[in-house]
């Protein structure tokens, strides 16, 4: 069986110490590419508006989640509040843009919450929007993997990523399931909160590959290790399909595992927008899967998930 790679360095003491770096990022924050060094005290808080105490949404047992984390038992995941983004057009904006629901927990809660997962028989720990949150997951992480905490830890993020704080996650995080939303950074700087996400989100593609390569699964189809790209369709090809396939397939693997998602659907502030106030149409869909396959991609992932 599969060991996290997290227990290696719990137990060599080196977890502790990654959780301590992290700790000392927090505040002032810089741990996200914004680096606005907030206090994250109230009324002192940065670009996500977020304190220091991760504020979970819900915890549950996922079924909608890509078939190699959901197996037959789900994937075992953690909503946390607020984010980093904020893009115009969240699905989720309930949770990342209203920054006063959810349960603020301590270290000792989340690492509770981890082990309830666990028992539930979750194959995975799934924390969707950590990269605020980040210094505290790791801590809590300290303590779960004290008590038996045997599950690959999945990091879900929106892929706008410090690439040295991502450096110091290797060998803590198994999966990064990061999302590729816009390629060129001034089309992004119209939708999401940050004018240089494409570059970011690249370099921290790079990195996250280098650590754990491409996406490997038991005999059963259940990943445990490995990279896992989203990338969302968009309107009018506005997400820049054709470039991302190109780039992962040149510079990543062209057996990267690429969920091309066709979900999009105008939410919160992107109803009525010119560009993105509508669904991509059926033609837009196949013809952004053509691109990707033509560019170099094996189909991994997004041939199988249509």
């Amino acid at each position: 069986m599969y060991a996290p790679s997290y227990l290696r360095l719990f137990e060599s003491g080196e977890l502790e110490k990654r959780a301590e770096l992290l700790a000392a990022m927090a505040r002032p924050c810089s741990l996200c590419p914004h680096r606005c060094l907030a206090e994250r005290s109230p009324g002192k808080t940065g670009r996500c508006c977020s304190l220091l105490k991760a504020l979970v949404s819900s915890a549950f047992a996922h079924f909608g989640e890509e078939a190699p984390l959901v197996g037959s038992r789900g994937s075992g995941t953690i909503f946390f509040c607020g984010c980093n983004l904020r893009c115009r057009f969240c699905q989720n904006w309930e949770i990342s843009h209203n920054f006063e629901t959810g349960n603020a927990l301590g270290e000792e809660e989340l690492a509770s919450l981890m082990l309830s997962l666990e028992r539930q028989g979750c194959h995975n720990i799934n924390l969707v929007t950590p990269t605020h949150y980040i210094h505290s997951i790791v801590a809590a992480l300290v303590i779960a993997a004290g008590k038996g905490l045997s599950l690959p830890l999945v990091y879900n993020c929106g892929g706008y990523e410090r690439a040295d704080v991502l450096e110091i996650l290797d060998g803590v995080v198994d999966i990064y399931m990061p999302d590729t939303k816009f390629f060129d950074d001034r089309v992004a700087a119209r939708f999401v909160n940050a004018d240089d996400y494409g570059t970011r989100a690249r370099a921290a593609l790079k990195v996250m590959h280098s650590q754990v390569g491409i996406l490997k699964t038991t005999a059963q189809g259940i990943a445990y290790r490995g990279l896992l790209i989203r990338h969302l369709v968009m309107p009018g090809s506005l997400a820049g399909t054709r470039d991302w396939a190109r780039w992962i397939a040149s510079e990543l693997s062209p057996d990267s595992y690429v969920n091309i998602m066709a979900q999009y659907h105008p939410c919160h502030l992107a109803a009525g927008d010119p560009e993105i106030g509508r669904r991509p149409t059926s033609g837009e869909f196949l013809s952004a899967v053509k691109e990707a396959l033509d560019s170099g991609l094996s189909g991994r992932g997004f041939t199988r998930e249509m």
